[in-house]
Formats: C-alpha cells, structure tokens, sequence
C-alpha cells in the first residue's frame, strides 16, 4: 500500500513537471543538444517537499542546487521505475542515470540495472545507510526521503558491500575522496567482495567500478546533496563526481 501511494504521489509529480518543463531540460536556445540524464531518487531534489501539488507550484522556495547541475549537463528525466515489461524498460534511451538514496530495488528493477550498467550505462549512485538530513515529513510517511538505503543485491553482484559504523559520533564533517574535499555525516563505507572490477577511495567512503562495458561511481554518504550550500562545496563536489562518472571510457 505504501508503494502504491509512493507511486501515486511521483505519477502526478511528473505530470506536472512535465507541463512546466519538457523532461525538465534546462537547455538554452542555439545549444547543442546533450543526453538526457536519469534521476532516480527519494531525495526532494526536483521539487520541494509540501503537502501537495499545489504546494509545489506554489512554494517560493528556490530549486536544489542539484537541479541545476545535472540540467547544466543535459535534460533530467524522473524516474520512478528502472524496470519495464521489456527488459530494462524506462532505462533503454538513457547512456548516463543518478541514483540517490533510492528506495529498495524490486528483484526486476536489481536484473534491470545490472544489464543497463553491463551494456555500457554510465552511473553516478549515491547510497547513504544513516540519511541525517531533516524531512518535514514523519516517519513512515511515504513521501519520506528514505533513511536507510537498501541495495544489498545489486552491490554483491558489482562486487561491494555497504557496511556502517553505528558507534561513529554524528555531526558534518569534510572528508577527502578522489581528490574532492566533500561534507560526510554518518557515513557508510564499502568493501570489496569480490576482486578486480571496483577500487575503493578515501578508506572505503567511494568507489569506482568497471562492470562490463559501464561504469559506476558510487558514494556512502548523502550529506553532500543535502540543500544547504551557501559557499558552493557541495556543488562543486558533486559536478566533479558526476563528470567522473559520466566521462567516455
């Protein structure tokens, strides 16, 4: 029941943005067209939260920062789902796909994901096992950012598991992975399972995978998309992690 209503909820959220925006491309007039980037989040990166449409038209808040850069880079496509009846489905058109603190993936959606990375998908996935950025929303609402990311499956098969240290002392601090200083908060960290494929980065906090023709940079931590970014930090670590993950083999 509760999926049925999350899905409910997004459907009629990209409707809407769909009439605002086309696919929420932010292209300008006379630039060349780029690929379309998919999003695949529980985090209010491309609308605010409120209690309901009419909020999110309405609402004076200014948009994610996060928005802007992913749009700098070509047209956001939401996603609610990455599987279809046919094979990997609402992910066939797309060569480059954020995941960020998604919800947990459906046994189609884990087959789904991993053929599309295999086949040359370029994948930027964020996955934070301790979510503390606030939510207006109570626990157990659907709307709800997911607090605990679950994707057990599809790591074990790229060769990494999510593990967390629960006696870590809480409270934002910088961190230095892959030659970008970023904020972290309870971060996770992953280790490898299998060899080969996956080199880890700042003691575990990232890592980057080579998984068949495709690529997948991966971070343990959501503190760096959280929508506080007065200096400009967050956003410059997150365009450099989505160049890397993004950039021709």
């Amino acid at each position: 029941m509760i999926a049925d209503r999350r899905r409910l909820g997004l459907a009629l959220l990209l409707v809407v943005l769909a009439g605002l925006g086309g696919w929420l491309g932010f292209s300008r007039a006379g630039s060349p067209p780029q690929a379309p980037i998919g999003l695949f989040t529980t985090l209010p990166i491309l609308w605010n939260e409120a209690d309901d449409v009419a909020g999110l038209l309405n609402d004076s808040q200014p948009p994610h920062w996060a928005r802007g850069e992913l749009a700098r880079r070509g047209a956001i496509v939401p996603l609610d789902a990455l599987a279809g009846p046919k094979g990997y489905g609402p992910l066939a058109p797309l060569s480059r796909l954020v995941i960020a603190q998604p919800r947990p993936l459906s046994p189609d959606e884990n087959v789904a994901l991993d053929d599309w990375v295999r086949g040359g998908g370029r994948l930027l996935l964020i996955a934070d096992p301790a979510l503390t950025e606030d939510s207006r929303y109570a626990l157990g609402d659907p709307r709800r950012p997911q607090g605990v990311v679950l994707l057990s499956p599809i790591l074990r098969r790229w060769g990494l598991d999510l593990q967390f240290d629960d006696v870590q002392q809480p409270g934002e601090r910088e961190a230095e992975v892959m030659d970008l200083t970023m904020p972290v908060n309870l971060p996770g960290r992953f280790a490898l399972t299998a060899p080969g494929s996956c080199h880890l980065w700042g003691d575990g906090l990232a890592a980057s995978c080579t998984v068949g023709k495709g690529r997948v940079v991966a971070l343990a931590d959501a503190a760096l998309l959280e929508r506080d970014d007065p200096g400009g930090g967050r956003a410059a670590a997150f365009s450099a992690l989505l160049d890397t993950a993004f950039a021709a083999r």
